[in-house]
């Protein structure tokens, strides 16, 4: 699972997608309706949120956003009631390590989605999400000393 904090824009189509199934599981952990994922590290900056479904519905509207900005179908009758709710704060080393990470995805899988981003050095974040300086989060498997 792969809970961007990274703008879902910069994904590629098979990116979105994936990012909207993961989102959706992510959902379902949250609200307690699926026994698989129950620990999974990327859900723990939802979970400290004040409140968890909110958020997750949050970032899910801002990828079916994306989503319809592209021409795609995504069903929002699936994200739930969005409300207005606190950010949750990302620190810039994490956005870091995900644009690193995300770069190295594109490379391989979709290289004109990676020519189209190559001038950006620091990335936008997801809008649910406020960068701060910080390192890789905890929760992160950053592997090779990427904390």
């Amino acid at each position: 699972m792969r809970l961007w904090s990274l703008h879902p824009k910069y994904l590629d189509p098979q990116g979105l997608v994936a990012l909207w199934r993961e989102a959706l599981l992510a959902k379902a952990v949250l609200g307690g309706k699926t026994r698989g994922y129950t620990h999974h590290p990327q859900l723990e900056r939802f979970r400290a949120h004040a409140y968890p479904r909110s958020a997750v519905n949050s970032y899910l509207a801002a990828i079916c956003d994306e989503a319809t900005q592209r021409g795609y179908a995504f069903d929002r009758s699936k994200i739930g009631p969005i409300r207005a709710v606190q950010p949750i704060f990302v620190g810039s080393g994490q956005l870091a390590y995900e644009w690193k990470h995300l770069q190295g995805k594109l490379s391989a899988r979709n290289p004109g989605v990676l020519a189209r981003w190559s001038g950006i050095a620091i990335p936008a974040c997801h809008p649910l999400f406020r960068r701060h300086p910080g390192p890789v989060a905890p929760w992160e498997r950053a592997s090779n000393g990427a904390r």
